[in-house]
């Protein structure tokens, strides 16, 4: 498909935004493009091809990427554009991962949307705390909501406006020590009998043998997997760390079938429109396996990594080899579970019983 052949432009059909696409009627053409993006819909009305107007599929179109916050930006007042965008270069200038980009960004354009024409940055820090009180009491969000939310406002004043430790004095709330939510080894094996999906069931099976994170799988490429010396590189993990782990034996069959039939080019897994599968498409691959196995447990993707976790320690894994595998920074992470694996001493009798 010669993209210089066609017109590319941004626009809305049906309240969703898309990337019209226009060029001289010809059957040639047409069918290059439905070849190359199947997905892509004529509308009748705007006489142009369309498609959804998605970063992969900019990426596959060479079209330039939205700026971070494009949507969002749109819904601050002028008082407050400055603040927001100066918000944003600062984010990129300390190299911060895309997620933590993404939740800064939606948790300060939620402050800035709030205020509305009253300026950022004359903001009391009495008004502040009213402000942190409201979302706690009002809006109901959860510990860990509230404190993303607290860190993304802090980042703008202390990083953007170098006003130092201004929120030493805020509270921040208690968040819940919960044990992570596991799946038995039984449950694991029949959601994997439900996965008749060649891609999904790797892609399970993948991110609960090497007990990586949803973020991890999504972003594997094919040059990280070393079948020779069954590793796998997880480049650029959480805290922009790589590690190696043991690539599962058992899974060699399905891969290299896997790889025969999709042919990826570059990430392991990919989109319908290239590029990197996305984690809510992964995520979504977990909830219809789940419903297809009747495992009624109210657990994500994440699960299957908090199993494979639990399942090694189980087995007698060396705690600190098994936080090595999850690349965790400290050990304190990788010791919770050993809380759960508490169950096993169910098997242990009280010397009361022996009386």
């Amino acid at each position: 498909m010669d993209l210089d052949l066609y017109n590319f432009s941004f626009g809305t059909h049906r309240d969703k935004n898309v990337i019209w696409i226009r060029f001289e009627k010809n059957n040639t053409l047409i069918q290059e493009l439905r070849e190359d993006f199947p997905s892509a819909r004529w509308s009748s009305t705007n006489r142009a091809w369309h498609l959804p107007d998605l970063p992969a599929v900019r990426d596959a179109l060479k079209l330039t990427r939205k700026e971070w916050g494009s949507q969002i930006k749109s819904e601050i007042n002028e008082v407050n554009q400055k603040a927001f965008s100066d918000f944003i270069d600062q984010l990129k200038l300390k190299a911060y991962s895309k997620n933590t980009i993404r939740t800064y960004i939606t948790e300060f354009g939620h402050l800035l949307r709030i205020l509305r024409t009253f300026p950022v940055d004359d903001l009391s820090e009495d008004r502040l705390k009213d402000y942190f009180l409201y979302c706690l009491e009002k809006e109901k969000i959860k510990e860990n909501h509230l404190n993303s939310r607290i860190n993304a406002v802090k980042f703008y004043y202390e990083q953007v406006r170098k006003k130092s430790k201004m929120f030493f004095d805020i509270p921040r709330p208690k968040t819940p020590k919960l044990l992570p939510k596991m799946l038995s080894q039984a449950e694991v094996r029949k959601i994997f009998d439900h996965t008749t999906n060649q891609k999904h069931l790797l892609m399970l099976q993948l991110c609960y043998g090497m007990g990586l994170r949803v973020s991890e799988i999504v972003n594997l490429k094919i040059e990280h997997i070393n079948s020779g010396n069954m590793l796998v590189l997880i480049a650029g993990a959480k805290g922009k760390k790589d590690r190696y782990t043991n690539l599962p034996e058992s899974v060699l069959v399905l891969l290299r079938a896997y790889y025969k039939t999709y042919r990826p080019k570059d990430y392991l897994f990919e989109g319908q429109y290239g590029g990197a599968y996305t984690v809510r498409s992964v995520q979504s691959v977990f909830k219809q396996a789940m419903a297809k196995a009747k495992v009624n447990k109210s657990i994500g993707v994440h699960g299957l990594r908090h199993s494979y976790a639990t399942h090694l320690m189980e087995s007698g894994a060396d705690i600190r080899f098994l936080q090595e595998l999850l690349g965790h920074n400290s050990i304190k992470t990788t010791q919770i579970y050993t809380h759960i694996t508490d169950v096993s001493k169910s098997k242990i009798k009280s010397p009361l019983d022996f009386l």
